[in-house]
């Protein structure tokens, strides 16, 4: 049996790495840069050839270099500020919307008093907001943070409340034939079954965030990322209005997939479609 053993191959780590670098979490990473790629490729193509004035839109390149530029001064202040006024709107919005959204969602007599006036203040534009903030709360923090505050709370509250109602009325049934309490009905049968809409609240809560971000700095702000738009667009230069879009949606990107990595460890149990085929 010894002998035998020693006659065994040893496996190779570069077949690993090789075989890592195909799976097909990486294939799918791979056909996700695929597009932003080729829109860089084509807009430095376009632009060299003369097709697009600089002017009104820079190569790519340049605006790496505009980018580079500002990552070696005043870029990740803004970046701090942005983020540290996102986190805190989109964590106190999302907060009471999810508070609203189960009590609605619960009650059919709160949703009487409350959801058509939540109906009729979803419906205000964003920007309608601002005047009246900057009137009450000035031109500090407190103003912006509110805005985004209101930016995330009723994408979060409107799939919240979706999520409760649309919960199968034989899971409850279940728990109260086996004679659960309120609060373990809750937490064992209401909450799982409500965590795939709760999170696609939050994601799209997270989404609206940024825009409403966006709309405070543009008007009442000396730094951030909205203020770095509104700076680029004063003095003509749409290099740094486009650097501040790109590194606005890395920033939306990255802390949409933090949500979506922690939807996929909390909905393990969930056996739902993933759109893969039956050749998988």
């Amino acid at each position: 049996m010894t002998s035998h053993s020693k006659d065994l191959p040893v496996p190779l780590a570069a077949p690993r790495r090789q075989s890592a670098l195909l799976n097909p979490a990486w294939r799918r990473r791979g056909k996700g840069l695929a597009l932003p790629a080729l829109i860089v490729v084509l807009l430095e193509i376009i632009v060299r050839i003369g097709w697009l004035p600089s002017y009104q839109m820079p190569a790519p390149s340049e605006i790496a270099l505009t980018l580079s530029d500002l990552a070696e001064g005043a870029l990740w202040k803004h970046i701090s500020a942005s983020l540290l006024r996102v986190l805190l709107g989109f964590a106190i919005g999302a907060s009471l919307a999810l508070v609203f959204a189960a009590w609605v969602g619960l009650s059919r007599e709160a949703e009487a008093y409350l959801e058509p006036t939540f109906a009729g203040l979803r419906s205000i534009p964003s920007l309608a907001w601002v005047p009246l903030l900057l009137l009450w709360l000035g031109i500090d923090e407190t103003s912006k943070i509110v805005l985004i505050a209101i930016g995330a709370f009723f994408p979060v509250y409107l799939n919240g409340v979706a999520a409760i109602r649309d919960i199968d009325r034989k899971l409850v049934e279940v728990g109260q034939m086996y004679g659960f309490s309120r609060a373990r009905l809750v937490r064992r049968i209401l909450l799982p079954a409500a965590l795939p809409g709760l999170f696609t609240g939050l994601r799209s809560g997270m989404s609206l965030a940024w825009m409403f971000l966006v709309a405070a700095e543009l008007i009442a702000a000396t730094k951030g990322l909205g203020y770095l738009l509104s700076d680029g667009r004063e003095t003509s230069r749409p290099d740094i209005v486009l650097a501040a879009i790109i590194v606005l949606a890395v920033l939306g990107k990255l802390s949409d997939g933090i949500l979506a990595v922690l939807e996929r460890r909390w909905l393990t149990w969930r056996d739902a479609f993933t759109g893969q085929g039956a050749q998988d």
